[in-house]
């Protein structure tokens, strides 16, 4: 699964991990992105998102109808 989140956006950010003597490695910073369902009274049916821990506070803050909408909007399949 890639870890993209479908409501904000969110993508991986890359950076280095330093150990104590100071010797650097490449890794990557993912965004916490689950699989979630729910329920989208406008269409009728449930939809898989795939959203971060802020996208899902999103959700619950503007309501699904609206966000669902944004996507469809931006061309993305559900």
């Amino acid at each position: 699964m890639a870890a993209v989140c479908q409501v904000t956006g969110a993508v991986p950010g890359f950076g280095h991990s330093i150990s104590h003597s100071h010797r650097r490695n490449k890794r990557r910073f993912d965004p916490n992105v689950q699989k979630k369902k729910y329920y989208v009274p406008s269409l009728r049916r449930n939809v898989t998102l795939n959203v971060s821990a802020k996208g899902i506070k999103v959700i619950d803050a503007r309501g699904i109808d609206a966000v669902v909408a944004e996507i469809i909007a931006r061309g993305e399949k559900i």
